[in-house]
């Protein structure tokens, strides 16, 4: 038989049964009106197993993203159940009415996906923690401040900075990898800095207008992400979150992942951040994967990187990053 015939390696005459049975179920639960809609993979196996709550990337609201991919293929050897559920307003979701976007709230959902996993029959209610990456790192680190009997965190390029200064990080890198010159990189991140300090009460409206309108007709506006901030709630509730606050408020284990090579978030000055604060928090484990980018990839080229459509398809493949999850969490849960 052509190997070019065979349609998968469970259909191919020399493939064994595998070592590593994985049972997958769906799991809804409840929150402040909203009907959340997930499924839960769970190695199979007599033994209460320890569970992983994935939160969501800010462009990767369904559990069938690429994103999540790795968590279902790695946690479930390592005797980890994984728990994917779609983001509320968002697939088989409901909004409950209430905006995506509020960080908030989608912590405390995942918090009541905790809750919900708790009454599960095979999953060890003293071993549930959270998993995020980019935006889904930030609330991660919210959601285990909330609930302190979490048995873990892990915030992936998730900065320790508000979503103003990473974006006015990212937007600088983002024309400077098109290959703008420094002043318009100047221009740009100005007038973002004005709306966002009109936004946090710190300008009036009209020098905000004014700045937004000065860059409003120029070609590379749209790459600045800053249509529609100087009303919009949930920017005003999103620049108002501090991650090293909620990192104050926990004494959960947690595991901090960056990339050396993300373009996205302002990974020197989080270091730092962290470092001149170790002694506020001694339950934090700080990473660098070698080579990474924010996605955890190896190898994609700066203007994938910061292109946004890029983010729906981006799947971590750096080996050193699955190294790091499968040494640090059996060990933090106990396996």
């Amino acid at each position: 038989m052509p190997l070019a015939t065979v349609a998968g390696a469970q259909t191919a005459p020399w493939s064994v049964p595998t070592d590593n049975p994985v049972e997958q179920r769906r799991i809804d639960f409840e929150h402040r009106g909203a009907q959340l809609s997930g499924t839960l993979f769970v190695p199979r196996g007599s033994a209460p197993r320890a569970a992983v709550i994935a939160l969501h990337g800010a462009q990767a609201p369904l559990r069938t993203a690429p994103l999540y991919r790795h968590l279902t293929q790695v946690m479930p050897r390592l005797g980890i159940a994984v728990l994917l559920y779609d983001r509320r307003g968002s697939g088989a979701s409901t909004s409950g009415g209430a905006a995506p976007g509020n960080f908030d709230l989608l912590a405390q959902d995942a918090v009541a996906a905790f809750a919900r996993l708790r009454a599960e029959r095979d999953i060890d209610p003293a071993r549930i923690g959270f998993w995020g990456l980019s935006q889904g790192g930030w609330l991660a680190l919210l959601a285990a401040a909330k609930e302190q009997r979490a048995a873990f965190a892990v915030a992936v390029s998730a900065p320790m900075a508000s979503a103003d200064v990473q974006m006015n990080f990212a937007v600088a890198n983002i024309l400077r990898i098109q290959g703008k010159p420094q002043g318009v990189i100047d221009r740009a991140v100005a007038a973002r800095t004005a709306v966002d300090d009109y936004v946090r009460g710190r300008r009036s409206r009209a020098e905000a207008e004014r700045a937004e309108a000065g860059i409003r007709n120029e070609p590379w506006y749209a790459d600045t992400w800053i249509r529609g901030n100087i009303d919009d709630p949930e920017w005003r509730q999103q620049i108002g979150n501090d991650p090293l606050r909620a990192l104050g408020n926990s004494r959960v284990p947690t595991l901090v992942v960056f990339g050396q090579s993300d373009p996205w978030v302002p990974v020197a000055a989080s270091l730092s951040a962290l470092r001149s604060r170790a002694a506020d928090f001694p339950q934090v484990t700080v990473r660098v994967i070698n080579g990474a980018d924010h996605a955890m990839m190896l190898g994609v080229a700066p203007e994938r990187q910061v292109d946004a459509r890029f983010a729906a398809d981006a799947a971590p493949d750096a080996p050193a990053y699955f190294a790091l999850l499968g040494a640090w969490l059996p060990s933090t849960t106990g396996r």
